[in-house]
């Protein structure tokens, strides 16, 4: 929600945009960088745990998505168990899901952690669900104020490691891809390890249908697009005019493709589709069961030495580089700067993609809104285990609005991991 819009705000504006940008790190290092036009990076700093290094890219003045990483207790309990926590937070519609999510959940996982005495599955999913709870109560008492807040939701992808396992929660359509060593050859092969919810998947059309089994259109091809029913970003019309693609109907921009998030509640209680939200979001007939999910799908691994590194990453990587590019790239290039390398990979394909030059798009300044820009949000987190290789946490984001690349590399002593 931060707008440039005049020279004499640009300055204060500015610093509010860059605070924005800054992932939120908890540990022993602060967070530094420096802002090079579009770009936020900072290549190599010291976590609790040892090293990581970040980027964010953004190309219009608002910033929808966030993360986080944390490392220390993972209780209440300072006795408690140990581990490192990071979180991308894909918002759409507006920040105020994101954010939300971003100051929350790591709150209620900590509080069902300290109450279960360490991390499991259920503690992580307990933790979603309240955090979609606590954001829905703020969608009530927010409806005849601000009915808009019901049209805002976010992706949520988590990882958490600790004592020697790897927890993935996701909800949306972000991915995490592991690196791992072949013996034989010492190449680093691309395994993807999330469950996304994109209605592209077929699994994902198959789910909502048979959860709508009456509605025939709770999932369309528009555009050789599978959209979700009802699911809009309210950032069509500004979209058009950024790519400048004629080819691409405006309301196609408009549809998403996620079938599960965080917020979204004029697509979960039909209390919150109706006037005063806008008629555009307000679907023509009731429905009696949410569209949208918040159950987050999770998955445990058990962390060994051929692992070398985790890429963590919304949809805007992934449609740009393989798994096996973004793999090869972490795998093949040093840690420092690593997060400004994967940004250049990515920014070259989009720049092609739209018959641009990758110099042009350095040149773009904030609240620009240039014409051919791509479609590349991203973030981006990178972590290390000193006994497992380099095992990078790769958080991608991609968004409609706005280009937002974040990237940490974390290094982890994994020496008294179980």
């Amino acid at each position: 929600m931060r707008d440039i819009v005049t020279a004499s705000n640009k300055q204060v504006l500015e610093k509010m945009v860059k605070a924005c940008w800054k992932p939120s790190v908890e540990g022993d290092g602060s967070v530094s960088g420096r802002l090079d036009g579009l770009l936020w990076h900072m290549d190599l700093g010291h976590h609790d745990h040892g090293e990581f290094s970040m980027a964010v890219i953004q190309a219009n003045s608002l910033l929808e998505d966030q993360s986080q990483l944390e490392s220390g207790p993972l209780t209440s309990n300072a006795t408690g168990p140990r581990g490192t926590i990071v979180g991308v937070y894909d918002g759409h519609g507006g920040t105020e899901a994101s954010r939300f999510v971003n100051d929350t959940l790591l709150r209620n996982l900590k509080r069902y952690a300290s109450e279960h005495q360490g991390i499991s599955e259920s503690v992580i999913r307990k933790a979603f669900l309240a955090t979609e709870e606590d954001f829905l109560s703020v969608v009530k008492k927010l409806w005849h104020s601000k009915p808009q807040i019901a049209s805002v939701g976010s992706c949520c992808l988590v990882g958490i490691i600790c004592n020697g396992l790897l927890y993935v929660a996701n909800v949306g359509d972000s991915r995490v891809v592991l690196g791992r060593e072949e013996r034989a050859t010492s190449e680093v092969t691309a395994i993807q390890i999330s469950e996304e919810h994109n209605a592209s998947i077929n699994s994902v059309r198959e789910e909502l249908q048979f959860m709508h089994p009456h509605d025939s259109q709770i999932v369309e091809l528009k555009h050789n697009v599978w959209r979700v029913k009802g699911l809009i970003q309210p950032y069509g019309r500004m979209l058009y005019q950024v790519l400048g693609n004629p080819t691409v109907c405006e309301d196609s921009i408009g549809y998403a493709e996620v079938s599960r998030s965080i917020g979204d509640a004029y697509l979960k209680k039909a209390e919150f589709n109706r006037e005063p939200l806008l008629p555009r979001f307000r679907l023509p007939e009731p429905f009696l069961k949410p569209i949208l999910s918040s159950e987050p799908s999770i998955s445990v691994h058990k962390l060994c030495p051929e692992d070398q590194f985790l890429i963590f990453a919304s949809d805007g990587l992934w449609e740009h580089l393989t798994n096996q590019e973004a793999v090869k790239i972490v795998s093949n290039y040093p840690r420092n700067g690593i997060s400004r390398r994967l940004v250049k990979a990515a920014l070259q394909k989009a720049a092609k993609k739209r018959e641009m030059r990758y110099s042009d798009l350095k040149k773009i300044d904030r609240g620009q809104q240039p014409r051919r820009l791509p479609r590349l949000p991203m973030r981006v987190n990178l972590e290390v285990p000193r006994e497992l290789g380099e095992l990078f946490t790769v958080c991608w984001k991609n968004r409609r609005s706005t280009i937002g690349t974040c990237i940490h590399k974390l290094e982890l002593d994994m020496s008294n991991a179980d």
